[in-house]
């Protein structure tokens, strides 16, 4: 399958989420992400995506122990602007503190550059022209190459666009998360922006393989500011919802996961283009194996409308974070 295009750089169309190996997703080994990391870089794997927040720094210190002789074989992407202070989620989206984490997550890497440094949330008491100039000025200095955001609006993207060049923005996207539909998806294509559609699993929930929130361990995200759609009666009504892309699978001789992945990886947009690059994040070796095969199912544009017409955000019980994540969140929050 061919590259896809992120700026400058270029990139398979499946990325790795490396967040679960540090944070988010309960307890994990260091042996295991060592080995997963390696071995993703050799069936294919060329995008790899971290954050100062994952785990505190730890996450990327992982990388950089796991793939200190590889650098050079993948596109390598980290966060800035949201961290954790004194066990609670802060962000700080100033110049001063921007400067300050990259040369921080430069060191932990062990690396001279960043390829794609995304500000991973809007400061709310910064203007994004302001957070945008600082990381301007990191690509001047050489010490990031691409500019990204994360979980942003289609208008704060467009301001930051004049202010200098966006190569990336992240945010949620799945069968069961369809937010960017309303107007980032159409505003990226006409600024010339990757769209990188993250959690596009839907949490593990799309796989098959969840389980509801009272099952699940301490420290995963989904007991807590992720819980909504994975409370008990929620989980059971959405659960629902997949057993006809079972049949679709079944037709395709893929899993879950991968017509999930397949399905993003194949819509087109207005120029009938495929570009959307999703990361799916996993620490299990299998998982991430079964997800780059995605890559082989060849899913046709009528299927995957068909596909899209089975689940939507309209269709799903519960909001997919609570009420005191959504309201840091700056995007679309209606389809008017």
């Amino acid at each position: 399958m061919e590259k896809r295009n992120i700026g400058s750089l270029s990139v398979s169309p499946i990325g790795l989420g490396c967040m679960s190996m540090s944070h988010g997703y309960g307890p994990s080994d260091e042996k295991t992400s060592i080995q997963l990391l390696n071995e993703a870089l050799d069936v294919g794997y060329d995008f790899l995506d971290t954050a100062t927040m994952y785990g505190g720094g730890r996450n990327e210190e992982l990388l950089a122990k796991a793939l200190k002789t590889r650098r050079q074989e993948y596109v390598l992407a980290s966060k800035c602007a949201l961290f954790s202070q004194d066990g609670k989620p802060t962000i700080d989206g100033r110049a001063e503190t921007i400067k300050a984490q990259c040369e921080a997550s430069l060191q932990r890497l062990k690396t001279d550059v960043i390829d794609l440094y995304y500000l991973h949330r809007l400061d709310p008491k910064v203007p994004i022209e302001e957070s945008v100039g600082a990381l301007a000025n990191l690509v001047r200095e050489g010490k990031i190459r691409e500019i990204g955001l994360s979980e942003v609006s289609a208008d704060t993207l467009r301001r930051a666009h004049d202010i200098h060049p966006i190569a990336a923005v992240q945010s949620e996207y799945s069968l069961w998360t369809r937010l960017p539909e309303i107007k980032m998806l159409d505003v990226c294509e006409s600024l010339g922006t990757t769209f990188v559609p993250f959690s596009p699993l839907g949490r593990q929930f799309l796989t098959g393989k969840a389980q509801e929130a009272s099952c699940l361990t301490e420290g995963d995200i989904r007991t807590s500011n992720a819980r909504p759609r994975f409370e008990t009666e929620a989980f059971a009504q959405n659960s629902k919802l997949l057993e006809p892309l079972r049949e679709v699978a079944q037709e395709f001789n893929c899993s879950l996961a991968q017509l999930a992945l397949a399905w993003i990886i194949a819509l087109p947009n207005r120029a009938g283009k495929q570009t959307l690059i999703p990361i799916p994040g996993t620490k299990h070796i299998a998982y991430m194996r079964e997800n780059i095969a995605a890559m082989n199912v060849n899913l046709p544009l009528d299927v995957a409308e068909y596909v899209s017409s089975l689940i939507d955000d309209d269709k799903v019980i519960g909001a997919r974070y609570n009420d005191r994540q959504m309201k840091v969140m700056d995007s679309e929050r209606d389809r008017n």
